[in-house]
């Protein structure tokens, strides 16, 4: 029985095939797949079907790409140049897989020996605990599976309020929360958020910084498990994981196993097939 942490996948079913036989998955391990499942790779209707299939053994956060695959199918947002979402949308399962994607998470936390893994999209805001990401992310997931999905995400997109207040109601507050979650790359040391910027961490714009060398940070006791950042990639730290290596760039389908202990880590990777170009 083994846990491992699964970078972005971007509807690239073919590589996460290979991985898993690589890590000879099999029902009695459980694989935690840290968002964006969908969009920019071949096979985004591949990868829901494949995932869903594996039940309590797959649990799965929801990313930016997940959360716009939403977007388009209840007419909050227009499919993108570079979005591959049509096929999905046009299956005949189509309805049953978005109900399965409304009803992933926002975060996850397990306890890992003496430690705690909390597991992201994107980033976490340095004023932020573990409880408190679980809790703000619980308010999310509510909204998702509720009757009220449609009308939050037709109010979903924008990147005010840029700053985080426990104040914040409705839906600004959900939005802020979102956008931490699953679009946070870069904030100042009192976490205001910026989001133009994709590039590495060293290339940070000018009074920001990435939001995990935030000092102070909240969370800097656990480990941090994130996607999203492929210009990042991998980064192994004891109070981070970060496992977005590009798959659907042409570069690495990335899985993490952990041990016994957070310090226990092995790195397991397949080469991808480039679905996008950079750019």
């Amino acid at each position: 029985m083994s846990l491992y942490l699964i970078g972005d996948l971007q509807g690239c079913d073919a590589p996460l095939g290979r991985l898993l036989d690589k890590i000879d998955f099999s029902s009695r391990d459980t694989i935690v797949l840290l968002g964006d499942l969908v969009n920019r790779g071949p096979d985004s209707l591949a990868v829901l079907r494949r995932v869903q299939g594996y039940g309590a053994s797959a649990l799965s956060l929801l990313g930016n790409h997940d959360l716009h695959l939403l977007g388009v199918a209840h007419g909050a947002r227009k499919m993108g140049r570079k979005d591959t979402l049509a096929g999905l949308l046009a299956a005949p399962d189509s309805e049953a897989l978005l109900d399965w994607v409304r009803r992933q998470h926002m975060a996850l936390h397990m306890r890992i020996g003496e430690g705690d893994l909390l597991m992201v999209h994107a980033g976490v805001l340095p004023q932020w605990t573990v409880g408190d990401t679980l809790a703000l992310a619980a308010e999310v997931e509510s909204v998702l599976r509720g009757p009220a999905l449609g009308d939050f995400l037709l109010t979903m997109y924008g990147n005010e309020p840029a700053e985080w207040h426990g104040t914040l109601t409705g839906n600004a507050r959900l939005r802020a929360i979102v956008n931490a979650l699953t679009r946070l790359r870069f904030c100042t040391p009192d976490g205001v958020m910026e989001f133009e910027a994709k590039d590495s961490a060293a290339t940070a714009p000018e009074g920001y910084m990435p939001w995990f060398d935030v000092p102070g940070r909240k969370t800097a006791k656990a480990t941090v498990a994130f996607g999203h950042w492929s210009t990042l990639g991998w980064l192994s730290r004891p109070d981070l994981l970060s496992t977005d290596t590009g798959c659907v760039w042409g570069g690495c389908l990335s899985a993490v196993r952990i041990g016994a202990t957070l310090d226990e880590r092995e790195l397991i990777q397949v080469e991808c097939e480039q679905a996008q170009k950079p750019g």
